[in-house]
């Protein structure tokens, strides 16, 4: 079989498995009783061994088959969860994440060391066994299997092929089942004789039945169906937890090569009920428990599991679909202006059409490229809980607004970020456990992400109840560092000194740790955010926590501007800089140490010169100037303009590698009229 088609189509979903698989180990290790989702971790960790054992990396196979077992023991009340359980559990998921890496980058698998993780799932498999009377855990979806066939099983009569073995446990659950109203079904699959690939179809099979319920046993064995060592038959005995047995035939023969498809009630035939053998569990937990009731009539799957709802795209082609789409924005700015020219009146009415269905085609386009902040979010809860067990500290993390969405060139770039604020949350926000008893507050520090959209902006807050920033202890170490001096800095506001934090090698912490206390990590969050035109500000009250706001643009690539002339040039200020457009009279304008500053509500602001700075020459001094505010957090400067040449969308084009580091200045546009007109960055004026 070439597997190479199959590649990308495996990581990516191999990476989606792995993700649920740490979320949902989350939930358990908060209710070790929520049965949902000890079925959703067993399911994925089933899948990905699926998956593996089909494209042959064996050393994931049998990361997983030993994860199966362990898991398997749990769901079926064989074993109880304890931390011992969970980290075992969590090791194994890094090493497939591992492994996986090694996949994608073409490296060998057998390199990756599995003794420590396989040895201590092992360790796990083994613990239950005491005590029961000579069962051993299967692996898979069925649950424990004699060790010599003999008293306590049960054969079970079926007219879809020969009768099923259960030992005690299984015919329990059945039993259980039926006894709670839910159907339980038996099922023989056979596939064509000229099936090559019996391992994927056998797999497919009892993905497809899982859909609907719970498998109670298979044969032959799931480790025997993944490594193909089976004729045409498949027999599966399944507890229907939705849909009907018609609704499960026609799904199954939705699946290529599958020839012929039985389903039927499964009874139990008259003899007596077999005692469990001795030392073995009381019994099975009760079915209802392991399906919560029904509050609604469930939804059939699609016979059809082949069906698609979306399309994966490769991200290269959103990006010349982009590209595309900005050449089509400045070729319409040009035919507007030209229709404008022209007065006729059937083609403005035309162009005003064309701009109205543009306009629609541009949204669109911005939403195929929005990526939900989730898929930068989705890692963090894993990592604050390591982070925890590492420092010794009880967090209580929530993530909230999971589906906000961002364009992928500005989500691709806040990871770090984010990563750096939550460490700084954990580690220096809150206090030990014993500190926080000490003040009065609970145990469990509280630690939350939140993202929201608003305006044009997406925002990003990192907040905890922890003991806030020390604005005496920022300003002690920035007078020892000779950032400012202490006359100046009892002066400053709280924003101020919060933004001292931000200074290369900065740190309050007084001993270096493997987390923190070097300096390095708050001036990367500056300078990642500022690159793709965020900014971060900082909120604390002592005592009562800090709150970390990052404000981030939805998108790079087409921005909402004011235009305005200076000296016979165009210049695009991006809109969402800018407060008010005003005019001033010159005896407005005042010298103050070197620097011309205007009044502003109150306040006294700069006044950037941009004839200066870009060495342009007006024609003579008006007594009346046209004035741009713009704002950077709670910074403000002006701009003296010619004219407002008003508002308009305009598409951000790079200046090249030669250029990119030009003062000021983020980029260039085209203009309607086939001009070039330099894009201001405003944040370079207030960032010092």
């Amino acid at each position: 079989m070439e597997n190479n088609q199959y590649l990308d189509m495996f990581i990516e979903e191999t990476k989606e498995h792995l993700q649920q698989l740490n979320e949902q180990l989350l939930v358990l290790e908060r209710d070790p009783a929520d049965h949902d989702a000890i079925h959703a971790v067993f399911r994925s960790a089933h899948t990905i061994k699926g998956m593996a054992a089909t494209m042959g990396f064996e050393p994931m196979v049998w990361v997983t088959h030993d994860m199966e077992n362990v898991l398997d023991a749990i769901r079926n009340g064989r074993a109880r969860i304890t931390p011992d359980h969970m980290d075992v559990l969590f090791k194994a998921v890094d090493l497939l994440e591992a492994q996986l890496a090694a996949v994608e980058e073409g490296a060998d698998l057998a390199e990756i060391r599995t003794d420590e993780v396989v040895q201590g799932l092992k360790r796990l498999i083994e613990a239950p066994r005491s005590g029961e009377g000579g069962t051993v855990l299967a692996s898979g979806t069925n649950a424990s299997v004699p060790a010599s066939s003999g008293s306590g099983s049960v054969p079970a009569e079926s007219a879809a092929g020969p009768a099923f073995v259960l030992d005690a446990y299984q015919q329990s659950v059945a039993d259980e089942a039926k006894r709670e109203g839910f159907g339980v079904v038996q099922i023989a699959v056979r596939l064509d004789e000229g099936c090559v690939l019996k391992a994927a179809r056998a797999y497919m099979v009892v993905d497809a039945c899982e859909q609907f319920g719970e498998l109670v046993k298979v044969e032959p064995a799931v480790e025997e169906l993944e490594q193909g060592n089976l004729d045409l038959d498949i027999r599966l005995l399944l507890i229907m937890k939705q849909g009907t047995p018609e609704a499960v035939r026609r799904a199954l023969l939705g699946i290529s090569e599958i020839r012929e498809v039985t389903v039927e009630p499964w009874t139990r035939p008259a003899s007596p009920e077999p005692s469990s053998p001795p030392g073995h569990a009381p019994g099975p937990p009760s079915i209802r428990e392991k399906f919560p009731a029904k509050t609604e009539p469930a939804k059939e799957p699609s016979p059809n599991h082949r069906s698609l709802k979306s399309v994966r795209v490769d991200i290269e082609r959103l990006d010349v679909l982009m590209n595309l789409f900005s050449e089509l924005v400045i070729d319409r700015t040009r035919i507007e202006e030209l229709a404008k020219h022209s007065g006729h009146q059937d083609l403005l009415t035309t162009v005003e059409h064309m701009a109205r269905i543009s306009s629609d085609l541009q949204n669109l386009v911005m939403t195929i490229r929005m990526v939900p902040v989730d898929t930068v979010f989705n890692r963090f809860p894993r990592m604050v809980r390591d982070l925890a067990r590492e420092l010794g500290k009880k967090v209580d993390f929530t993530v909230r607004g999971g589906d906000t969405g961002l364009d992928r060139t500005v989500i691709d770039e806040i990871g770090d970020p984010l990563v750096h604020l939550l460490r700084n949350a954990v580690d220096h926000g809150l206090e030990s456990p014993e500190e926080r008893r000490a003040l009065g507050k609970p145990e469990t520090g509280r630690v939350e992400l939140v993202a929201y959209h608003s305006g044009n902006h997406v925002f990003i807050e990192v907040s905890d109840d922890g003991r806030g920033v020390d604005r005496e202890k920022v300003i002690q170490k920035a007078v020892e560092r000779g950032l400012v001096e202490r006359s100046e800095a009892q002066a400053m506001t709280d924003g101020q000194v919060f933004d001292l934090l931000f200074q290369p090698g900065f740190s309050t912490k007084d001993v270096v740790s493997d987390v923190s206390g070097r300096g390095v990590g708050l001036d990367v969050v500056k300078s990642k955010l500022e690159q793709v035109g965020g900014k971060v500000q900082v909120e604390s009250k002592p005592g009562q926590g800090t709150k970390w706001i990052i404000q981030l643009p939805l998108t790079l690539s087409i921005i909402q501007a004011m235009l305005v002339s200076l000296a016979g040039e165009k210049y695009a200020v991006p809109l969402h800089s800018i407060v008010e457009t005003a005019v001033i009279h010159r005896q407005e304008i005042r010298d103050l140490h070197g620097q011309q500053v205007i009044p502003f509500r109150g306040r006294v602001i700069p006044l950037i010169d941009l004839e200066r700075l870009y060495e342009l020459h007006r024609d003579g001094i008006r007594e009346e100037e046209n004035v741009l505010i713009v704002r950077r957090g709670e910074r403000f400067a002006a701009f003296i303009v010619d004219e407002f040449l008003g508002q308009q969308e305009i598409v951000l084009k790079s200046l090249g590698r030669y250029l990119q580091q030009v003062f000021s200045i983020a980029g260039a546009t085209v203009l309607g009229d086939g001009q070039v007109a330099l894009i201001i960055d405003c944040n370079a004026f207030l960032a010092a």
